[in-house]
């Protein structure tokens, strides 16, 4: 792997798969360097996160500021009221102030342009938290529970049932460059976009995999090592809740679903679940569900990548 100290990561795009390879084993031993008594490995020792939410947070915000304690530098929280972008400062000069202060810039954004605002500005790397297109950091962690469990990535099934968000966006992006299948059951007015379903598809002719779109959520689940689901009304999306509770309960992953799959599936959600919409309780707390470890693995994961980029 080269180095990939400075570089961005906006879409996972940013990489090739022996990067992703490189930063899952490096996941993997801080994991076991942490499971193994070891709370600090010293790899961003004297290093600052600055962290921007636009969007509230459990995981995102609680995993970067504890994964840059644990690698021994420290996390800044710094929400959009707080700062002067609150006061009408410009996100470019916001960028380029922080990139003075900290070693790197973590933001949670709605929108994904914001994100890329701040990558050309800043002199510093600037990873995206989650945007409206692209949520990376969950991807990478979601591989890394993936391959943990099967040792590799190439040629598994992953299912992916619901809306075509930025999860599902970002679960084409990573699949695809890992050599899986990835099948992506959505209502057809609520498809991943275009762009990134054809760049997905580039991903798969170039490595090994494959990317296909239904509107089955039964085709998609038939014989998946992998069933993956998120909530149907995204954070900004409440006003279209009324019409989403209307098309997406045929694209709930409940038993049935399950027994489509293959015996041993993994179920993964990346939380915050609504029970009883997306998933079913005896699904997410049952014995196929990947969902508590794919949470924690944020974590590792995340740290990984702060330790490559910054």
């Amino acid at each position: 792997m080269a180095s990939l100290k400075g570089l961005d990561c906006l879409t996972l795009q940013e990489f090739i798969p022996d990067d992703i390879t490189s930063i899952l084993g490096l996941a993997k031993e801080l994991k076991k360097s942490l499971k193994g008594g070891e709370p600090v490995r010293p790899l961003l020792v004297g290093k600052s996160l600055g962290m921007i939410f636009q969007k509230p947070s459990t995981r995102t915000r609680v995993s970067f500021e504890v994964g840059m304690r644990q690698l021994g530098g420290g996390a800044l929280n710094l929400r959009p009221d707080e700062l002067q972008l609150g006061r009408g400062e410009t996100i470019a000069d916001t960028a380029r102030v922080l990139s003075r202060y900290v070693n790197g810039i973590m933001a949670r954004v709605f929108a994904h342009s914001d994100v890329e605002q701040l990558a050309e500005f800043a002199t510093v790397p600037v990873i995206n938290g989650l945007s409206d297109l692209h949520h990376p950091c969950q991807v990478l962690a979601d591989l890394l529970t993936i391959n943990e469990k099967h040792g590799s990535l190439k040629g598994l099934k992953l299912a992916y049932l619901g809306d075509g968000n930025n999860v599902c966006n970002s679960l084409l992006l990573g699949g695809s460059m890992m050599g899986m299948e990835v099948v992506a059951a959505t209502p057809s007015t609520h498809q991943p976009d275009p762009k990134i379903v054809r760049t997905a598809q580039q991903n798969a002719a170039k490595y090994g995999g494959r990317v296909t779109l239904t509107s089955s959520p039964e085709t998609a689940a038939k014989g998946a090592d992998v069933l993956y689901t998120d909530v149907w009304v995204s954070m900004g999306q409440e006003k279209e809740q009324t019409e989403r509770m209307k098309i997406f309960p045929p694209f709930q992953i409940n038993s049935r679903i399950v027994d489509l799959a293959k015996p041993e599936v993994m179920v993964m959600h990346c939380l915050p679940a609504h029970r009883g919409l997306e998933i079913t309780d005896d699904v997410i707390d049952g014995p196929n569900s990947m969902v508590w470890d794919q949470a924690e693995n944020r974590l590792h994961a995340q740290k990984a990548l702060l330790a490559v980029l910054l």
